[in-house]
Formats: C-alpha cells, sequence, structure tokens
C-alpha cells in the first residue's frame, strides 16, 4: 500500500486556516437564528450563500465535483450531503445538520454542528449529545506523536457504549488549501494503529453517530445525500484541528461553545 503523502502546514499557513475557521464557525452561528419550523433547507443555503459574499469569502461545496447549493443540510435519517432544496421544510421536532466550509485567502475552513427544530425527541437529544461528545473526545485524543486510531478508538467506544454506531462509509480528512487530501481520520478503529500525528497536520475530526446501524444507502438520483440504511436518525458534529506543539487546537471555534 502506498503511503499517504502529507503536508505539514507552516505557521503562515495555519493563521490563514485559522482565519477560514474562524469565519466559518461565525457563519454557523449566524445561521443558528434561521432555523424553525417552516423554513426551507433552500432558505439557509441563501442565506449562507449571501452571508459568505457579504463577508468576502466564497463558499468551498458550490460546484466542488458538482454539489449543486452552498451548503450540506442533512435532516434527521440524512447522514451527510443532503442538497439544500425548497421542497424541504423544516418542522417541529427535526433534527438537522449543517455543514459549511469557507474559503479566505485560498484556504479552507471547515465545520458542522446539529441544530434542534423546536423540541427533539428524547433519543434524538440523546444522539445529539453524544455525537457532539465524540467529536469532543476525539479532539482530546489529539497530540504529537498520538496515532490516527486513537482517535477513532475513543469516538468507537463511547457511542456503542451509549447504543449508538458510527458511519465507516465517510471519515474525517486532511484540508488546507485542498479541499480534501491525506490522511484520512476514521471515526472507529484500534488504539496504537495508523499514522503518527505531527505538528503541522490540519484535518477535520467529524464523527457521524447513526441511531440504528451504522451502514449507510446513497441516493441513486442525486448521487449525493446519504441516509441511514434503516432510515433511523443521524447526527455528525465537525471541527477543523491543528496538531500543535503542545496538544491540539481546534481552528473552526463555535461563539460561545467551549469545544
Amino acid at each position: 500500500m502506498a503511503r499517504e503523502l502529507i503536508t505539514l502546514l507552516s505557521s503562515r499557513e495555519i493563521d490563514k486556516m485559522r482565519r477560514a475557521g474562524h469565519l466559518a464557525g461565525q457563519l454557523l452561528h449566524h445561521l443558528s437564528a434561521f432555523v424553525k419550523p417552516g423554513v426551507s433547507t433552500l432558505e439557509l443555503n441563501d442565506e449562507a450563500e449571501r452571508w459568505t459574499q457579504a463577508h468576502g469569502a466564497k463558499s468551498a461545496p458550490l460546484g466542488y465535483k458538482g454539489f449543486p447549493k452552498s451548503i450540506c443540510t442533512s435532516v434527521n435519517e440524512v447522514v451527510c450531503h443532503g442538497i439544500p432544496n425548497e421542497k424541504e421544510i423544516l418542522k417541529e421536532g427535526d433534527i438537522i445538520n449543517i455543514d459549511v466550509t469557507l474559503i479566505v485567502d485560498g484556504y479552507h475552513g471547515d465545520t458542522s454542528k446539529m441544530f434542534f427544530v423546536g423540541e427533539p425527541a428524547p433519543v434524538a437529544k440523546k444522539l445529539v449529545e453524544v455525537t457532539n461528545e465524540c467529536r469532543r473526545l476525539g479532539i482530546a485524543a489529539v497530540k504529537p506523536n498520538a496515532r490516527v486510531g486513537d482517535i477513532g478508538a475513543v469516538i468507537q467506544e463511547y457511542a456503542e457504549a451509549q447504543g449508538f454506531s458510527v458511519v465507516q462509509d465517510f471519515v474525517g480528512h486532511g484540508i488546507s488549501n485542498v479541499f480534501h487530501t491525506a490522511p484520512q481520520i476514521p471515526h472507529y478503529g484500534d488504539r496504537g494503529k495508523g499514522l503518527r500525528l505531527r505538528p503541522g497536520m490540519v484535518f477535520t475530526i467529524e464523527p457521524m453517530i447513526n441511531e440504528g446501524t451504522w451502514e449507510v444507502d446513497l441516493d441513486p438520483d442525486d448521487g449525493w445525500t446519504a441516509y441511514t440504511l434503516d432510515r433511523k436518525l443521524s447526527a455528525q458534529a465537525e471541527h477543523t484541528i491543528a496538531v500543535v506543539e503542545d496538544g491540539v487546537e481546534i481552528l473552526t471555534p463555535y461563539p460561545g461553545e467551549d469545544m
């Protein structure tokens, strides 16, 4: 097997990533006020594009490998890559992941967050809480000389202990002035296995946690939307992080959130 070519970013490049990432977190915070019953996912998309342009940035997903919109909106049983559209109207009790990636001065800030539409069902609330904790635990496992497998192991152990499953078809990824690059960051695995982490590595940690089976089903019509195979709920939480000398830095902080 060929070794992945890993690019270590300079402090100057990480500063560019930091600026893109902070703006992406601000965009998610801005969109939170629009997540309510009666709003279409297309309205969320259009507001995101308006805000992005107003702040001098670009939406990385728009046109990426043919993706038709500026953000991904994944509602309820959609695992990831949901395409915003005018017919999809948010309703009371829905959960939605909004995934945004902004380009600022050529570098990417990639992050996503779960939102409740009104009052969620208990299982939905627990799923989102567990998913957020999975992301926190995965990030906490990052430090120089740790292994990629350490990240996946702690996420998988916690999710499964809570009665949920970890999607294996989609993983985190390296990111810089390139949207998706090495290394791949699975959200499952074994401690002490995989690539050794080094300062200067920048990648996403974005666990997708399912209520039922971990298996997914790709929409044959649009080629993007991934559903849970059993059509039970799914949740995702994502940050872009940098491995630094003394541990880890979150490059996409969400305003008012500790992690």
